[in-house]
């Protein structure tokens, strides 16, 4: 299975010098969605945009959540809502590097019928962290902190 996206940027005339080119650029995805994306404010980004290292902590949100609800549905758990403020940490890697090195996932859930107990709400986070093909796919630390 392939999964493309398209990302382009164009110089909007600034001079083009460390300090002064735009890092304004589009994300465009298969089925046509487009959004604007930039640098991190840190980096000379525009705050009002996505940057790739938001991008990166909602992905493992967001893969975590759809691997979660569907361990739910297959158990016949009913999740009335899922909520996360998943915060991504950037910093040095063993090896020096800047990478993400952490995110951290605080999904809340709200379950209808058959809610679990701390106990299996648990393992569910666990199960579903095991299987999110994002997560199984970096080296970046997850944690899953539920409120």
């Amino acid at each position: 299975m392939s999964h493309r996206s398209r990302v382009q940027w164009t110089s909007d005339g600034s001079p083009f010098t460390p300090e002064t080119y735009s890092r304004d650029h589009t994300w465009t995805y298969e089925g046509g969605v487009t959004h604007g994306a930039s640098a991190a404010p840190d980096y000379n980004g525009n705050a009002a945009l996505v940057d790739p290292e938001q991008a990166f902590t909602a992905a493992l949100s967001a893969c975590h959540m759809l691997t979660f609800l569907a361990i739910c549905a297959h158990k016949k758990i009913e999740v009335l809502s899922y909520d996360d403020e998943a915060e991504g940490f950037l910093g040095k890697n063993e090896q020096g590097k800047m990478a993400m090195i952490r995110v951290v996932l605080h999904p809340k859930v709200t379950f209808g019928e058959n809610a679990p107990d701390e106990a299996a709400l648990q393992t569910l986070h666990t199960r579903a962290h095991r299987g999110c093909f994002v997560a199984n796919s970096v080296n970046t630390t997850v944690d899953i902190e539920p409120r």
